[in-house]
C-alpha cells in the first residue's frame, strides 16, 4: 500500500551522482529503502515506495522504470523498452502509458525523468555538493540539500490567495527547482540539469459527438485500471455528474462498490437527493451516507498539517476530510475513486470567444448573448470585453497594479485571461509589494500555453489544481486509504482536451462533454440536472462560530513574525468579514495554509532523513548491481 513518506529520489549515471548517493547514504539513520541501479551499477532510483508502485525494463544499456499505479507489467514494458534507443524516443512510450505515473530513463549515460501533465505528480530538481539531483517531493530535496522556505511565494500566496500558473509550478524551497508539467527533467552525464518540453496539447478540433467516445472509453479505461483484485473499491457519491459517473463506471467490474455521500449542507442543496436515486439504481452496492454534522465543522480546530513539501491551499475542511476517510476505512475501503479536477477539466469561462471571435463571429456573438444573460453581463462591457485585445504578461502586470485596488464590481464580464483579485486585507504591505514584483517578472516571460484561448485557460486551470489536488492524494494515504482521480489522468486529459473549445463550454448545456461521454451509462436525471449542490450557508456560519479559534490560532503567527501579514488587519477582518465573501474566504484558506507549513516545518528535527538508505544495503528488488562508484 502506499504510504504518505514514500519517495523517489533520481542520480545521474555519473561518479558524482554515485559520490551523491553514498553522502546521503552514510548520513542516513533509519532502516534501508529501496536501490534500483543503472546499467553501469552507479544507483538510479532510490527511496521508499510499495513493490508494487514501481516497475523496471531493461533493454542493454537502457532502463525504463514506470512509477505509480499502471496496468503495464514487467512483460510489456520489456516490449516498449525495446525500441528506445535515445531519450527523445520516451515521447512515444510516454503517451502510451494509461494512468497516473512518474516514467523515469536511462538511456546512455542520459536520465529522463517526468512526471504528469496536470502536475498530480512532479518532478523537482536541486544540486547536492555541486551535483544536479531530482525527486518526486520537493521537501525531500530540501531537506537533503538544507534548503529553506521561499518567503517571496508565500508572500504571493497570501496576498493573492491562489497561484495560477507558472507561478503553481515553482517550488516553494529555494534551491528546489520545479519542472514544469509539460516538461521532463534531463541529467546528463555530466553537466548541469535542464527542462526540455516534450508534451503539447492537442490540437481542439474534434467535433464534441465523435470527441465525447475517446472520452468514454479513456474515462472508462482509467476507472477500470483502478478495480481492486484485493480489498475493497470506494468512491465518492455526491450525486454531481462528476463523481456519479465514476460510480457507474466502476460497478461495471465491482458491483459491490462502497459509495459515500455526505448529506446536508445549505437548505437548498439537493445533492443528497439525486445521490439517493443514483445509489438506488447502484443496487448492488453498499451506500453509506453521513450527515455532515457529524463531521467536524469546516475552520474548526485542531488546525495542522502532515505535509511538508507546500502549504496547503484547501484547508477549512480537512478535519471532515480526515472524518469521512476513516469512516470509509471503517467499512474495509482499501482504494477510494473521487471526482476531483472534473471541475477544471470540463467547465470553463468564456475566454475561448475571443478565438471563436477569429473563427466564426455569429457563433461567437450568440454564444456571447448567452454568457451575458446567465451572469448579468452589462452588453457594453461585455463587447468591450471580447473586442478588447492584450496579451498575457499585460495582464500579470496589470494584476499587480489591481492588488492596489479595490475588487472589481461584480457585474464585470470574465473575458481576460483570468480573474482580477484585490490583495488580501491582511497581507503586509512588504508582502503585496513582494507579489507585484514577482507578477511584474511573471510577465515579461509568460507565454500563453496554447494558441487557442479557451485551451489555454484549461491548462491554467489543470496544471494550477494538480499541484493542490497531490497533497489531497497524500492525506488519503497518511490515513490508509489511496486516492484516485481518473479525471486527471493523462490519457483522459488529452481526449477531452482534443474536443472544439466552444463545444467544450457551451453556455447552453452544463458540462456538455461528460454528458455526452455518459450518455446510457449514467441515469438521465444525473446527465440533465441543471442544479448544483449549495453549501456555503453552513461554511458561513461555521466561519463565524470559529473566529475566535481562528484568533487563537493567528494570536503567535510565523506569518505575523516574518512580516507577511499584519495580525490586527487580520483580527479586525474576521470580526467583521466583508461581504464579498467568496474571494476572501478562498484567501483565508491560503492565508491558513502557509501558517500551518510554517510551523510544521519549524516543528520538525533538524535531522538528515534516513531517506535512500546506507550504501551497498538497500534491499534490490530490480535489476542492478553493486551501487558503489563505477569508474
Amino acid at each position: 500500500m502506499k504510504s504518505p513518506n514514500d519517495h523517489l529520489v533520481v542520480f545521474p549515471d555519473s561518479p558524482g551522482g554515485a559520490r551523491a548517493h553514498r553522502q546521503i547514504a552514510d548520513e542516513a539513520r533509519r532502516e534501508a529503502p529501496r536501490l534500483v541501479n543503472h546499467a553501469s551499477g552507479r544507483p538510479w532510483l532510490a527511496g521508499s515506495w510499495a513493490p508494487e508502485e514501481l516497475v523496471v525494463a531493461e533493454a542493454g544499456p537502457v532502463r525504463v522504470a514506470v512509477f505509480g499505479p499502471s496496468p503495464v507489467d514487467r512483460a510489456r514494458l520489456d516490449a516498449l523498452v525495446s525500441s528506445v534507443r535515445e531519450l527523445s524516443d520516451l515521447d512515444a512510450l510516454a503517451r502510451s502509458l494509461p494512468g497516473n505515473t512518474h516514467v523515469v530513463a536511462s538511456v546512455h549515460g542520459q536520465v529522463r525523468f517526468q512526471g504528469t501533465v496536470t502536475g498530480t505528480r512532479l518532478v523537482f530538481t536541486a544540486r547536492l555538493d555541486g551535483v544536479p539531483v531530482a525527486a518526486d517531493r520537493a521537501d525531500v530535496l530540501a531537506e537533503l540539500t538544507g534548503a529553506e522556505p521561499d518567503e517571496d511565494l508565500i508572500a504571493a500566496s497570501v496576498t493573492y490567495g491562489m497561484l495560477f500558473t507558472p507561478l503553481s509550478e515553482r517550488s516553494w524551497w529555494r534551491g528546489v527547482r520545479q519542472v514544469p508539467s509539460d516538461s521532463c527533467l534531463v541529467l546528463p552525464g555530466d553537466g548541469a540539469a535542464r527542462s526540455v518540453r516534450w508534451w503539447q496539447p492537442p490540437e481542439p478540433d474534434l467535433p464534441l459527438a465523435r470527441g465525447a467516445e475517446a472520452v468514454r472509453e479513456r474515462l472508462r479505461a482509467a476507472v477500470a485500471l483502478r478495480r481492486q483484485e484485493e480489498g475493497r473499491l470506494s468512491a465518492d457519491l455526491s450525486g454531481g455528474m462528476d463523481s456519479t459517473s465514476l460510480c457507474f463506471l466502476a460497478a461495471e467490474h465491482t458491483p459491490d462498490l462502497l459509495t459515500f455521500c455526505w448529506t446536508g449542507g445549505s437548505a437548498i442543496n439537493d445533492d443528497p437527493l439525486y445521490a439517493g436515486q443514483a445509489a438506488r439504481l447502484l443496487e448492488h452496492g453498499e451506500h453509506l451516507t453521513v450527515p455532515d454534522t457529524d463531521a467536524p465543522p469546516v475552520f474548526a480546530p485542531p488546525y495542522w498539517t502532515i505535509d511538508t513539501e507546500a502549504p496547503r491551499a484547501a484547508t477549512r475542511g480537512m478535519n471532515a476530510v480526515r472524518y469521512g476517510i476513516r469512516h470509509l476505512v471503517d467499512h474495509g475501503a482499501t482504494r477510494h475513486l473521487a471526482g476531483h479536477g472534473a471541475d477544471e477539466l470540463f467547465t470553463g469561462g468564456a475566454a475561448y470567444l475571443h478565438t471563436l471571435l477569429r473563427r466564426s463571429p455569429l457563433d461567437a456573438w450568440r454564444q456571447l448573448r448567452a454568457h451575458q444573460a446567465l451572469n448579468d453581463w452589462p452588453l457594453l462591457p461585455s463587447v468591450a470585453g471580447l473586442l478588447r485585445g492584450g496579451d498575457l504578461g499585460g495582464w500579470w502586470r496589470q494584476s499587480a497594479d489591481d492588488l492596489g485596488r479595490g475588487a472589481p464590481p461584480p457585474r464585470t464580464p470574465s473575458l481576460g485571461w483570468g480573474e482580477r483579485i484585490p490583495a488580501t486585507p491582511w497581507a503586509s504591505a512588504d508582502a503585496v509589494r513582494t507579489t507585484q514584483r514577482i507578477f511584474r517578472e511573471v510577465a515579461g516571460q509568460v507565454a500563453p500555453l496554447a494558441p487557442d484561448r479557451g485551451q489555454h485557460e484549461a491548462l491554467t486551470a489543470l496544471r494550477s489544481a494538480g499541484p493542490v489536488l497531490r497533497l489531497i492524494v497524500r492525506e488519503y494515504a497518511a490515513a490508509g486509504l489511496p486516492l484516485e482521480l481518473p479525471y486527471l489522468d493523462d490519457r483522459v486529459v488529452e481526449a477531452v482536451l482534443s474536443i472544439r473549445t466552444h463545444e467544450r463550454y457551451s453556455p447552453w448545456q452544463f458540462k456538455p462533454v461528460l454528458a455526452t461521454a455518459m450518455q446510457g451509462l449514467v441515469p438521465e436525471v444525473i446527465l440533465n440536472r441543471t442544479t448544483k449542490g449549495d453549501c456555503e450557508e453552513p461554511v458561513d456560519r461555521a466561519l463565524q462560530e470559529h473566529v475566535p479559534d481562528l484568533l487563537d490560532l493567528f494570536a503567535d503567527s510565523e506569518l505575523g513574525r516574518r512580516g507577511l501579514i499584519d495580525v490586527r488587519r487580520l483580527r479586525t477582518t474576521l470580526v467583521t468579514p466583508p461581504r464579498s465573501g467568496d474571494v476572501w474566504s478562498a484567501q483565508l484558506e491560503a492565508t491558513i495554509g502557509a501558517e500551518l507549513w510554517l510551523r510544521e516545518i519549524a516543528a520538525r528535527p533538524a535531522t538528515q532523513p534516513a531517506l535512500v538508505g546506507p550504501a551497498g544495503g538497500a534491499d534490490r528488488p530490480h535489476p542492478g548491481t553493486d551501487p558503489e562508484e563505477t569508474p
